[in-house]
């Protein structure tokens, strides 16, 4: 039976395949974000990913989130469904009922002689007929200086280019550390099996 040539060694290829896996792909996780400044190489800069494309990326997400997540309009909409909602109405309509029958004879005292509930009733459905389409056009009024004021992709462009490195690389790694280790994992996973790879084929050739 041939004798094997460096036992030892070769039994160590998949473990120096997986950590040198690891150990690249953590590096190049690390390289998104790092060198936070230019650094000068020889003849080129390196950069890490996402500082050098700060602007880019806010500007992308800037128009993703007006233009696929919100926008002014749909503001608008939600509030206008909401303030018409049977039960906003009917708050609207305590509130009045409240104002005619208590707020209104401190007042005008003699109005009390004269306030029945009957016609509480009237005086509040009088408001409340027309206050559902009052309360729709003046948000439709709203929506149109918001759409001409409330710019959300200039907002949301300003807000994440000024964020810091260090703020923009705390939010992205909150949001996606579980893919990046698994990132780490597939390199180790990556080497040792190159290396399994190796000692095979080593074996091969001897034997």
């Amino acid at each position: 039976m041939p004798v094997l040539p460096f036992e030892e060694e070769l039994l160590l290829l998949p473990v120096i395949g997986a950590a040198i896996g690891w150990i690249t792909n953590y590096v190049a996780v690390k390289m998104l974000f790092h060198p936070r400044q230019p650094v000068s190489l020889l003849f080129f800069k390196v950069q890490g990913v996402f500082p050098r494309r700060q602007k880019d990326l806010a500007h992308k997400l800037g128009e993703i989130v007006s233009t696929e997540l919100i926008s002014a309009k749909e503001l608008t909409h939600s509030m206008a469904e909401k303030a018409t909602s049977d039960d906003t109405l009917k708050l609207v309509a305590d509130r009045i009922e409240i104002v005619i029958t208590q707020k209104l004879p401190s007042v005008i005292p003699m109005i009390a002689m004269v306030l029945t509930p009957e016609l509480v009733n009237m005086v509040k459905n009088a408001f409340m007929a027309d206050l559902k389409q009052m309360i729709a056009d003046l948000i439709e009024s709203m929506s149109d200086q918001l759409n001409e004021e409330l710019d959300v992709h200039k907002i949301v462009e300003e807000k994440v280019a000024n964020f810091s490195v260090s703020k923009l690389e705390n939010i992205i790694f909150t949001i996606m550390k579980k893919e990046f280790r698994f990132v780490e994992l597939v390199g180790a996973f990556l080497g040792f099996i190159i290396g399994i790879a190796q000692v095979a084929l080593i074996v091969y050739d001897v034997i």
